[in-house]
């Protein structure tokens, strides 16, 4: 049998068919999850795609992470769940605290859609073991709240542990500290970034390239060799 992955959909999402897609070219089996459900169908990992879940109000992922999905989601993924994040997704970890740190608008206040060079910082994780560290990759960048902030001793700590996963390179899009793209949690199950993987895993989509299948390869063997 091969691994089942959750893709959450809240009302606003965005990418949850490009989500699954993904997960199927990875060759994983992807299963719909509802936000009013807390049953996750014994899936064998979570993400929570982008869009802008519940319009953005409040903050962008406040409500969603009241959704009753999120109650099962926050209690399996501290026991281990790999869980990831996807820009709204990022998002809703950071209102979670399943994430340090908070999403604001960026600092130009425009939303903003490119292609955006990376570097992988951590390769250690349940989502980033294809890759290695210090690989420069493409994915696609879409948002109007992107900008990563936090306390000095949080990103200090992010710093120090090597939990920051994902760094902007040649430019910081959106004012994010320490040019910081994603992060993790210390256990390496949990990992969050505000570009969008999910659309460069085939070379006819987003940048033309597959930087993005990697996300999805990773967890897919992590969770076969378990």
């Amino acid at each position: 049998m091969t691994a089942r992955i959750g893709v959450v959909t809240f009302p606003g999402s965005l990418d949850d068919r490009d989500t699954r897609r993904a997960i199927r070219v990875a060759g994983a089996e992807p299963v719909a999850l509802w936000h009013k459900d807390k049953d996750l169908k014994q899936v064998d990992a979570v993400v929570l795609c982008g869009g802008f879940s519940y319009g953005d109000y409040l903050r962008a992922g406040a409500i969603a992470r009241f959704s009753p999905v999120m109650d099962t989601v926050i209690e399996q993924a501290r026991a281990g769940l790999p869980v990831l994040g996807i820009c709204n997704g990022f998002q809703i970890l950071t209102e979670a605290h399943l994430l340090p740190g908070a999403m604001l608008g960026n600092d130009h206040l425009h939303f903003i859609c490119r292609d955006q060079k990376l570097r992988v910082e951590n390769a250690d994780t349940a989502w980033t073991a294809d890759y290695t560290a210090g690989q420069e990759i493409h994915i696609p960048l879409k948002n109007m709240d992107g900008r990563y902030v936090a306390d000095r001793r949080t990103l200090d700590e992010l710093e120090a542990e090597g939990r920051v996963a994902f760094r902007y390179l040649d430019v910081n899009p959106n004012g994010s500290l320490n040019d910081i793209a994603g992060i993790t949690n210390a256990a390496g199950n949990v990992v969050g970034l505000m570009p969008h993987p999910e659309h460069a895993v085939e070379p006819l989509i987003g940048t033309g390239r597959t930087d993005g299948l990697p996300f999805f390869t990773s967890i897919l063997k992590k969770l076969v060799n378990a």
